[in-house]
């Protein structure tokens, strides 16, 4: 992994984003949602959701607006309720790809994605098609950029809550962990003082693709069509990555 750095490529999707600002709202509510409903609505002792609050609130998300997808994720709220589903397929040049949606209706996200899959010469199949050729793993960053963490000190402390790895970059720490182990390794590190500037299960490619040219830009313009969609979370391929 350490060779694919995940850290990179949210960093050049953040930027990417930066765009889309009439968005973002959108997003937060949906990932404050995810995180409630997997974890319970109380910030405190959900690492996951205070960390979905915090980058909210970040970005000057209305606290009334928080609570509502609070409300919404633990059924003290009436309103929208949200689904979340993966779609599988292949993009262009055979990438696999998956694509992970929150929506309240799926009919419409179910359109969205299958038009732009067609769209870029890409196939949707069925679930499972693709998925047994990722690992779902936790994916913890701690940023580093004025080298003020001492790698074995984090490396140890880490590796002692329960981490699988960890990878050192150049700007940030990278740790891997099995998803059981996942919130008392962010635990561990949260009350060791450490920021943890992204935390999540995801999902990582086994092996990666490299497609010709005219397949990897459409694979980009597939990407960027996905992301246009409120209601796609996050989207999971393994395309080499070419800067």
């Amino acid at each position: 992994m350490a060779g694919h750095s995940k850290w990179k490529n949210i960093q050049r999707r953040k930027n990417a984003q930066d765009a889309k600002k009439g968005k973002i709202f959108m997003r937060h509510q949906k990932d404050i949602y995810t995180a409630a409903k997997q974890g319970g609505g109380d910030p405190d002792t959900n690492p996951s959701l205070r960390l979905a609050v915090d980058k909210a609130k970040g970005d000057n998300m209305p606290n009334d607006n928080i609570d509502r997808a609070i409300k919404k994720a633990t059924g003290t709220l009436d309103g929208a309720s949200f689904e979340e589903l993966n779609y599988e397929g292949y993009g262009p040049g055979g990438v696999p790809v998956i694509v992970q949606v929150l929506t309240d209706n799926k009919n419409r996200t179910a359109a969205e994605v299958r038009h732009a899959f067609k769209k870029n010469d890409g196939n949707l199949g069925e679930n499972g098609s693709v998925s047994f050729m990722f690992d779902r793993k936790g994916y913890i960053v701690i940023t580093n950029e004025a080298g003020a963490i001492d790698e074995d000190e984090i490396s140890l402390e880490a590796i002692e809550a329960g981490a699988d790895d960890i990878v050192t970059q150049e700007d940030a720490y990278e740790i891997y962990t099995e998803p059981e182990n996942f919130s008392d390794v962010c635990d561990q590190l949260r009350g060791s003082g450490y920021e943890l500037e992204e935390s999540e299960i995801t999902m990582f490619p086994q092996t990666f693709s490299t497609p010709d040219e005219d397949d990897y830009n459409k694979m980009l313009q597939l990407i960027d069509m996905l992301e246009d969609s409120e209601d796609v979370q996050d989207i999971f391929h393994n395309l080499e990555d070419t800067e």
